[in-house]
């Protein structure tokens, strides 16, 4: 089983930046995809981005294309958000998400789930 622990999230002003980690234990994440989601209050968990196992594939939400970049190292098992470019409307709950499989997806079709970091961007 794995476990996923997300850190680095906190209060920021419109424009900074952010780094998000989601330190993984238990085994090796080295052969699954991994994700990020966030949920806002009064929202429904939405995806933002996603990395495959060898880190050669990322996808992103239209939302935060070209300001949040998702990377990975697997020899600390730890998956990271950079997110640049701060907007009111990123405030919410970040969780890292994590599948069995290589190929990442954009849909909340992952297996484990961290309990999630705030990130809360002020205008």
């Amino acid at each position: 089983q794995v476990q996923l622990v997300e850190s680095g999230g906190g209060l920021v002003q419109a424009g900074g930046s952010l780094r998000l980690s989601c330190a993984a234990s238990g085994r090796t994440i080295s052969w699954n995809a991994m994700g990020w989601f966030r949920q806002a209050p009064g929202k429904e968990r939405e995806f933002v981005s996603s990395i495959s196992a060898s880190g050669g594939s990322t996808y992103y939400a239209d939302s935060v294309k070209g300001r949040f970049t998702i990377s990975r190292d697997n020899a600390k098992n730890t998956v990271y958000l950079q997110m640049n470019d701060l907007k009111a409307e990123d405030t919410a709950v970040y969780y890292c998400a994590g599948r069995r499989q290589a190929i990442p997806t954009m849909t909340g079709a992952y297996d484990y789930w961290g309990q999630g970091t705030q990130v809360t961007v002020s205008s």
